[in-house]
């Protein structure tokens, strides 16, 4: 199983961005998607999180409104639209199997992480 984060760099506050995973070598349509992130000296922080179909969404509050998590089955990739983005948002973002509201890596699989960093 693989995945493989892209999309990050460097953005202005109030800047925007998008993420991208692809994932291979597990049945896509069939695992739950979260994206987690880490700040610098900080702990794993979930972000968001969708559902098998797409349609059903999760988002921590410090990025509900924000952010827009979003899926495509058939292209087998998880999306994470990052818009408003401020100088918290700050960190390495990892993509993950399953629901990871308490980020674990046990029993699951986890990217390498792209970093984002919000500065002017």
């Amino acid at each position: 199983v693989q995945l493989a984060e892209s999309g990050g760099g460097l953005v202005q506050p109030g800047g925007s961005v998008r993420l991208s995973c692809a994932v291979s070598g597990l049945t896509f349509s069939d695992v739950v998607m979260s994206w987690v992130r880490q700040a610098p000296g900080k702990g794993l922080e979930w972000v968001s999180s969708v559902w098998r179909g797409g349609t059903n969404t999760q988002y921590s509050d410090s990025v509900k409104g924000r952010f827009t998590i979003s899926r495509d089955n058939a292209k087998n990739m998880v999306y994470l639209q990052m818009n408003s983005l401020k100088s918290e948002d700050t960190a390495l973002y990892y993509c993950a199997t399953g629901f990871q509201y308490r980020p674990s890596r046990d029993q699951a699989y986890w990217g390498l992480g792209t970093q984002v960093t919000v500065s002017s």
